[in-house]
């Protein structure tokens, strides 16, 4: 059995992480043509900086929740076919355990220097314009995907969706593209859809849908699936 899990601010929002932005536009505080695009970041690169790094710093100092943990023990005993598409930043998702896993959207935790091109792992301040450990540059980025920039990785997401026999929403809204489609893609291409949420979203993609915390129904529908996986194994 191949699952395909998207993963969004839900899941880890039970860990303290803030969730991205409100009705009004704002990004913890920010207006997100300010700290989330290039042209913001054109314009006021301290303030963009300053902004991840107090991300960044946010994020190292919580852990990953039972939602988190029941994924990456999902993973291992169905031994690499689960596979994480993950529309957060954070890297709670490794933190606890799992492997397989796309940041569509980049990684708190990694600069891109916009020089030589390259990615490198980072956990300190970028605000101080530090250089490349590549090219020795200082031109070093958050390696966010802003707003009109492409998700990382997307022809590989579509191979997945079209092998996944079940495609699993977790923690997300359903209204952001391209993410937004990814059910209905699974669907086309046969897979079971199953949205795990506070509230139901809107899509109607979704052949099963469970309302609740993450940190609750993510478990919950994780033991089902092993148990059913562990039936199966008995009979063969």
């Amino acid at each position: 059995m191949r699952i395909v899990v998207l993963t969004g601010a839900g899941i880890s929002a039970e860990s303290g992480v803030a969730t991205f932005r409100d009705s009004g536009g704002l990004w913890e505080g920010h207006d997100v043509q300010k700290v989330a695009t290039p042209e913001g970041f054109a314009t006021d690169p301290d303030l963009v900086l300053r902004f991840y790094d107090e991300r960044r710093a946010a994020v190292q100092a919580v852990e990953p929740n039972a939602a988190h943990l029941a994924l990456a023990r999902l993973e291992e005993q169905l031994e690499g076919d689960l596979h994480i598409v993950t529309q957060n930043v954070d890297d709670l998702h490794e933190r606890a355990g799992s492997t397989n896993v796309i940041h569509m959207h980049g990684e708190l935790l990694s600069a891109w220097c916009t020089m030589c091109d390259e990615r490198a792992p980072w956990s300190e301040a970028l605000a101080s314009f530090p250089p490349c450990p590549s090219c020795t540059a200082t031109a070093l980025r958050p390696d966010i995907v802003w707003f009109g920039e492409v998700p990382y990785r997307m022809e590989e997401i579509e191979g997945l969706l079209r092998e996944a026999d079940v495609f699993v929403s977790i923690g997300t809204s359903g209204e952001v593209y391209p993410a937004a489609g990814f059910s209905a893609a699974a669907s086309t291409f046969g897979a079971h859809t199953v949205e795990l949420n506070l509230q139901a979203s809107r899509s109607g993609w979704f052949d099963d849908v469970r309302e609740g915390p993450a940190t609750t129904i993510v478990p919950k529908w994780a033991e089902e699936i092993l148990a059913r996986n562990s039936r199966k194994s008995r009979f063969k």
